[in-house]
């Protein structure tokens, strides 16, 4: 009863942020979703016995999120950098100089993989809702359909190391539910995408929410860790919710630029 409770939660938030509320609603959820997930990916680095990236990471996060696109003087390229250079600075501090490299990357790592997804939500929500909606929805789809037919089907394991209960026959199935769910959604609200552009959105957005969710649980089988966290009664973590739409979300958004690019 309580996973259920807060799975209808999670869902009847997650639609109100997505179709219902302000800019400034959705972009501090979507700020709080990046806090949320660097916390949780610091505890899992620490797990791993590598000191926790800390603030650089943070900041790193933040400028993906906020920076504009181009400012008088220096872009986000330009801040990234600096910020990284900082970071290494700092991690000289360390008495042991076989934490400085481990600890530099985690930071840069976690800053892109917490944040940068959350900035692509905002720029696809500012496109359309329903492209939003259909990056966050393709894998949940997907992971319906992966359910049951890699309960009832799956023989051959996918990632036998890393998540041994998932299969072959539920990665395809997941696949061809995002595809069916993606042509009947986007076909009826974004009609000017063809039906062939839908069929490949869906298809490469599924297999990168895949990967993402096999590289969180590959660092949480890393750390020890069943989940990621706990905020979520039932539902464990931010991240464990969010694994597949951190790798979705940026492979939507640049097939969807390259697919509008090519029509201009």
């Amino acid at each position: 009863m309580k996973r259920l409770i807060t799975a209808i939660g999670l869902i009847l938030l997650a639609l109100y942020l997505i179709f219902a509320a302000p800019q400034a609603v959705f972009i501090s959820a979507a700020t709080l979703c990046g806090v949320l997930c660097y916390w949780e990916y610091s505890g899992l680095v620490a797990k791993h016995s590598i000191k926790e990236p800390g603030v650089f990471g943070f900041l790193i996060g933040l400028a993906l999120l906020f920076w504009p696109t181009q400012l008088p003087g220096i872009d986000l390229l330009a801040a990234l950098t600096l910020l990284v250079l900082l970071a290494s600075v700092f991690a000289l501090r360390y008495s042991d100089m076989r934490e400085v490299l481990p600890q530099v990357a985690c930071a840069l790592l976690g800053g892109f993989y917490a944040f940068a997804p959350w900035r692509f939500a905002r720029d696809l929500r500012h496109e359309s809702v329903h492209l939003l909606f259909f990056a966050l929805a393709l894998n949940w789809a997907g992971d319906s359909t992966a359910y049951y037919v890699g309960r009832y089907f799956g023989r051959h394991r996918l990632a036998p190391v890393v998540s041994p209960k998932k299969s072959w026959e539920g990665a395809i199935a997941s696949v061809a539910g995002s595809v069916i769910f993606g042509v009947l959604y986007l076909g009826h609200f974004v009609p000017r995408l063809q039906w062939w552009e839908v069929v490949g959105m869906a298809m490469l957005g599924n297999i990168a929410g895949q990967f993402g969710d096999l590289v969180e649980s590959a660092m949480k089988r890393g750390a020890g860790l069943k989940d990621s966290g706990t905020i979520f009664p039932g539902h464990g973590g931010m991240l464990d919710r969010v694994d597949s739409s951190l790798f979705a979300l940026p492979v939507v958004y640049v097939l969807y630029r390259l697919l509008e690019a090519f029509k201009q």
